[in-house]
């Protein structure tokens, strides 16, 4: 495989973020250790900026925008059934793990914390405000579940509009709004160096101050042990259930999984996926072709155990209320904001750094994670693209079975 220049670069680019912000927050040059806390603060702002237009639209158009006539609309609502099932388990499972492992905080020495706005407001509180006053509300006044709310019902809105040309405006126009927000998203990615170098600044002024870092190997854990205890017990367990080998489809599936460990993009190895789907497990090209770009919008099994577990480990980190209740909500929330996640590297990240931000929880921490989340990134999407293949393997099954009795009844008819 050959390496890009660009691969080289970008982990240099970190490296040297990490070691310049080291250095500022070591330092006692105020200058270096306030231009850090600028950055790290025009970043939270520009996340707070970009986080809930982009999750509602891209809610909007992963479920406004797939269309399937005909025999077709089984497979795309047993796709849809399969894939939403699988993501919650994943979430479900990073839960589990969270109340077994219970990792310690980080202790944020929250004098230093609050130079970027903490607010430690329970996010039970949100639901009294679940349904907005009107449809800017949640948007004005950052409330994630109203903004899911609104992104939810338009999508759903949208498919239900009678007139097709209303409706393929509708969602071309949404989609077209999306893409403008993915360039500006594709921009911010290149430069958050500079945001690495900010929150590296603040953790080090923090770490300082008295930050013990006892419990960041124990959030780690719980995110790699989420992906593997999805991908190599709860899937291939599906898989068995089915009478489908689960093992020797994973060996089947290697070219694919192997390009989505290095490329960090279920969307970028789509095409392998296909390939490989309908090379080596036989898969019907109308069902891979439909049901596999499908998956790689909505089944983000990595995302949602990402998304949770960093969600709930910032909040528990900045003093916030974390019992059964705030966890099962954020369970969902993981999944409903993981399906729009677009299969892009750093996606999970970039959309668990807006949620908090969102939210007005300090994400300084977010820092610390980054250097190992290339790592993270690469376990989450090849457990994305083994949900596909497993999702479209049982679907397929199905749909060869259905299609056998079908025959066999016009046999005997």
């Amino acid at each position: 495989m050959r390496i890009s220049s660009k691969n080289i670069q970008t982990p240099i680019l970190y490296l040297t973020a990490i070691i310049l912000g080291v250095f500022s927050g070591l330092s006692e040059i105020q200058t270096l250790q306030n231009v850090g806390l600028f950055l790290s603060d025009i970043f939270i702002r520009i996340f707070k900026c970009i986080s809930l237009p982009i999750i509602a639209l891209s809610i909007i158009v992963t479920l406004a925008g797939y269309q399937a006539e005909g025999g077709m609309q089984k497979v795309w609502r047993r796709t849809l059934i399969f894939t939403l099932a699988s993501t919650f388990i994943a979430a479900l499972v990073s839960c589990v793990l969270y109340l077994l492992i219970q990792p310690k905080n980080v202790n944020v020495h929250h004098e230093t914390a609050s130079i970027l706005g903490a607010n430690s407001v329970s996010y039970i509180q949100h639901l009294a405000t679940l349904v907005p006053e009107n449809i800017f509300t949640p948007f004005l006044e950052h409330q994630v579940m109203g903004v899911l709310l609104v992104g939810v019902l338009i999508g759903l809105a949208i498919r239900q509009i009678p007139d097709a040309e209303t409706r393929k405006t509708m969602t071309c126009f949404f989609k077209g709004a999306h893409g403008i927000f993915m360039v500006i998203t594709r921009w911010i990615v290149k430069i958050i160096p500079l945001g690495l170098y900010g929150f590296i600044t603040s953790t080090v002024i923090q770490l300082r101050h008295g930050m013990d870092f006892q419990g960041i190997g124990e959030y780690l854990a719980i995110v790699v042990l989420a992906n593997l205890v999805q991908g190599f017990i709860v899937l291939p367990a599906w898989l068995k259930f089915n009478r489908i080998p689960p093992f020797a489809t994973m060996k089947s599936m290697l070219p694919a999984l192997s390009m989505a460990f290095f490329s960090k993009s279920s969307a970028g190895t789509l095409p392998v996926t296909m390939a490989t789907a309908e090379k080596n497990l036989n898969i019907d090209p109308k069902i891979s072709r439909l049901v596999l770009p499908l998956c790689t919008s909505l089944n983000m099994n990595g995302c949602a155990a990402f998304i949770f577990t960093t969600v709930i480990y910032l909040m528990q980190n900045n003093g916030m209320d974390i019992g059964l209740g705030t966890m099962s909500l954020w369970v969902l929330i993981a999944v409903i904001t993981a399906v729009g996640n677009a299969g892009v590297p750093m996606g999970c990240f970039f959309l668990s750094a807006s949620l908090l931000a969102s939210m007005n929880v300090p994400i300084t921490l977010m820092g610390v994670i980054l250097p190992f989340y290339s790592l993270i990134d690469m376990v989450e999407t090849a457990l994305n693209v083994w949900s596909d293949a497993c999702v479209t393997t049982v679907v397929n099954q199905k749909a060869t079975i259905e299609q056998e009795k079908t025959d066999l009844q016009l046999q005997y008819s």
